[in-house]
């Protein structure tokens, strides 16, 4: 059963998709306390383009998996779309993940020996859409991305840029709320790297897909509306990208 998360549940939280209030996230007890997290405000709101930047051990990675639902805070708290993620259940996260939310990552995690569209077609599986389902959506899936022909070819049979374009399709199959992409290109060359750029943009674009991406690259967060930089677990900057490109 689909769970019930609508913007609607809570208006306190207004229009805001994500909402994060005094987040800690803390590893490890007494002396070896280590503090990722430590106090974070952050609103994110339905339609976004966000890149979170920071050096290794600013916080930005714990930041991305406590939105993926992959890790809860120590204190403060998360809402998504008005509804308190803290107070979820492991399988109810699981859930969120789901139905709202699709995930990219850096190497692509694509099963080699199957073909473009059974990898697309992953998540509606979970889901126990049917046969026909699947295969009609992932076959929209793979053409938004530009992959139209390509259907059955394995990873091994496509580039890198087209493995990540692969893995987009199967993150956006399920038509979630937002996408989160850790490190999308950092396996790419400059070119494939800046069509993985224009492909989220036009996602988000004209599809309304909120975007919320870990980057290094200066030149790719410049794609994004809204720029967070971390440092030592705190939010450093939080400034609109007036030069999105």
């Amino acid at each position: 059963m689909k769970p019930r998360v609508t913007q609607e549940t809570n208006s306190e939280s207004g229009r805001h998709l994500i909402q994060f209030r005094g987040v800690t996230k803390v590893y490890g007890e007494g002396q070896a306390a280590m503090e990722a997290l430590r106090g974070i405000d952050l609103q994110i709101d339905e339609g976004e383009f966000l890149a979170i930047m920071g050096p290794s051990g600013s916080g930005k990675s714990t930041c991305m998996n406590i939105l993926g639902c992959l890790d809860t805070p120590t204190a403060g708290t998360y809402t998504f779309r008005g509804i308190e993620v803290g107070l979820l259940t492991r399988r109810q996260r699981a859930l969120l993940r789901r139905h709202y939310q699709g995930f990219v990552f850096q190497g692509y995690n694509l099963l080699n020996r199957t073909s473009a569209l059974e990898n697309v077609e992953l998540p509606l599986i979970y889901r126990r859409a049917s046969a026909h389902e699947r295969r009609q959506r992932s076959l929209q899936a793979l053409e938004t991305v530009g992959l139209k022909g390509w259907e059955s070819h394995t990873p091994g049979e496509l580039s890198g840029g087209q493995q990540q374009r692969v893995a987009i399709a199967r993150a956006i199959v399920t038509e979630p709320a937002v996408l989160l992409a850790d490190e999308p290109t950092g396996n790419l060359d400059t070119t494939r790297s800046r069509e993985i750029m224009d492909l989220l943009s036009k996602l988000n674009r004209d599809q309304g897909i909120t975007v919320i991406m870990i980057t290094h690259e200066p030149d790719m967060a410049a794609y994004a509306k809204r720029i967070v930089h971390f440092l030592d677990g705190l939010v450093a900057s939080d400034e609109q990208n007036g030069r999105a490109q």
